[in-house]
C-alpha cells in the first residue's frame, strides 16, 4: 500500500455504514498452501474436489466461454428443467443461485425481517452467523452434543415465536457427522409449521449413513422443508459457484424473487447440466474419495484418535487448546488444514500422499501430547 493509501485509509470518513458490520465475524477462507523445500505442498483447509473437472465437463465449459458475451438466462431454464427431472420434483419447487451459500442468502432475505432469529448448530457452517447478521437478523448458536452432532433437542427448544429459520447441516461442517432419519422426524414435529428449516447437504454425496434421512421425501411431507445442496463439491464446480435449493412453491417463488439478477453465471449453468449427465462417472470419482476418506479415519483410530463418525470429504480432530499447535505442525510438513479457534481442526481428504502425510504429522502429534 503506498502512504497515500495508507493516509486515507487512516481518515475518518462521514459515509454512514450499518451497525451491524462491526458486530459481523470474519468468514476465514481455507489459506494456500504452505511451501516447504523438498516437500510437495497440499492445501487441505478448504473442501475441494482434488480431481479436476471430467473432460466432457472442460468440453462444454470451452464451448460456453465462446458466448460470455451475452448475459446468462437469468431464469437458468434448463439446469433447473434438469435438477427437476433428475430429483423427480416440479420445476416450480427448484430455485439456483451462486453456490449454495448463495441460496441460502437468499433464503434468509426472503424469511426474515429485523429482529428475527435463525436458529443453528455450533460450531457449523462459518457462513451461518455472517449471513444471518447481515440480513439484520438475530444467530441462536446451539453447541454441538457430544459426538460433535447436532443437539436437536437443543435446537428445539431454542426455537421462539421470533424464530423464522432453522439450519440443520448434515454432514455437518466442519465435524463431518450426521442427523439421523428418526431423530430428524421427531425434531421436525417439533418445529412449528411456519418456521422454515433448511436441510443444508452440501456433502451429501459422500454420505453412507444407513440411517441418514432421505431429505426429498422428508420435503415432500413437510411444507415447511428447504432441501440445500450445491455441485462444488462432489461435482468439483466450487470455482464455478452454482447451486440450488427445492423447497415448496411458495417458498421457492420467494427465493427466486429475492435473488440476484444474472447470479448464476452461463459457464456455470453448462457445467452443472454436464456434470448431472456424467453423474455416473462423477460417482467413481466420489467413491474413491469415500474409501480414502475411511482408510483415513481407520488409521487415526489406531493410533489412538477419537474421530466422530465422518460422512463428508473431511476429517474432524477436536482438538480444543491444542487446535493451533496442531495446524502448525501440519504448516510444518506442507500441510495447510483449517482450524477452528480452540475448538479443532478440519483437514480435507484429498490426494493419496496428502492423506498418508495428514495421518503421519497426526501419530506423532498424538504421541508426543502430553
Amino acid at each position: 500500500m503506498t502512504d497515500d493509501l495508507a493516509d486515507a485509509a487512516a481518515r475518518p470518513t462521514p459515509v454512514r455504514l450499518r451497525s451491524a458490520l462491526g458486530a459481523l465475524p470474519e468468514y476465514t477462507p481455507g489459506r494456500p498452501a504452505a511451501v516447504r523445500d523438498g516437500l510437495t505442498a497440499y492445501k487441505i483447509s478448504s473442501n475441494e474436489n482434488p480431481f479436476p473437472p471430467l473432460p466432457s465437463v472442460l468440453d462444454v465449459v470451452r464451448d460456453a466461454a465462446g458466448s460470455v458475451n451475452r448475459y446468462p438466462d437469468m431464469a437458468v431454464t434448463a439446469l433447473t428443467e434438469a435438477l427437476a427431472a433428475r430429483l423427480g420434483v416440479p420445476a416450480a419447487r427448484i430455485s439456483t443461485g451462486p453456490g449454495s451459500v448463495g441460496v441460502l442468502d437468499q433464503l434468509i432475505r426472503a424469511t426474515c425481517d429485523d429482529g428475527d432469529e435463525v436458529v443453528f448448530a455450533w460450531r457449523s457452517f462459518e457462513a451461518y452467523p455472517i449471513l444471518t447478521t447481515l440480513a439484520g437478523a438475530v444467530p441462536v448458536q446451539v453447541p454441538l452434543a457430544p459426538g460433535a452432532r447436532h443437539d436437536l433437542d437443543a435446537m428445539a427448544a431454542a426455537v421462539t415465536e421470533r424464530t423464522r429459520l432453522v439450519l440443520v447441516c448434515t454432514p455437518n461442517n466442519p465435524t463431518g457427522t450426521t442427523v439421523g432419519a428418526a431423530e430428524l422426524d421427531a425434531f421436525l414435529d417439533r418445529v412449528p409449521s411456519d418456521v422454515v428449516v433448511v436441510l443444508d447437504e452440501a456433502y451429501l454425496e459422500f454420505v453412507d449413513a444407513p440411517d441418514a434421512p432421505d431429505a426429498l421425501a422428508v420435503h415432500e411431507a413437510r411444507p415447511n422443508v428447504v432441501v440445500l445442496r450445491t455441485f462444488s463439491k462432489a461435482y468439483g464446480l466450487a470455482g464455478l459457484r452454482v447451486g440450488y435449493a427445492v423447497a415448496h412453491e411458495p417458498v421457492a417463488a420467494a427465493l427466486r424473487t429475492s435473488a440476484l439478477p444474472f447470479g448464476v453465471n452461463s459457464l456455470a449453468q453448462a457445467a452443472a447440466i454436464a456434470s448431472l449427465d456424467a453423474a455416473d462417472e462423477l460417482d467413481v470419482r466420489v467413491k474413491e474419495l469415500v474409501a480414502e476418506r475411511e482408510r483415513v479415519v481407520a488409521a487415526l483410530r489406531e493410533q489412538g484418535w477419537d474421530v466422530p463418525d465422518q460422512q463428508a470429504n473431511f476429517v474432524w480432530f477436536g482438538l480444543g487448546d491444542d487446535t493451533a499447535a496442531f495446524a502448525a505442525a501440519c504448516e510444518a510438513e506442507g500441510l495447510t488444514v483449517r482450524p477452528y479457534g480452540t475448538d479443532g481442526v478440519r483437514a480435507t481428504i484429498a490426494e493419496t500422499e496428502a492423506n498418508d502425510r495428514l495421518v503421519e504429522v497426526a501419530g506423532r502429534f498424538l504421541a508426543a501430547r502430553p
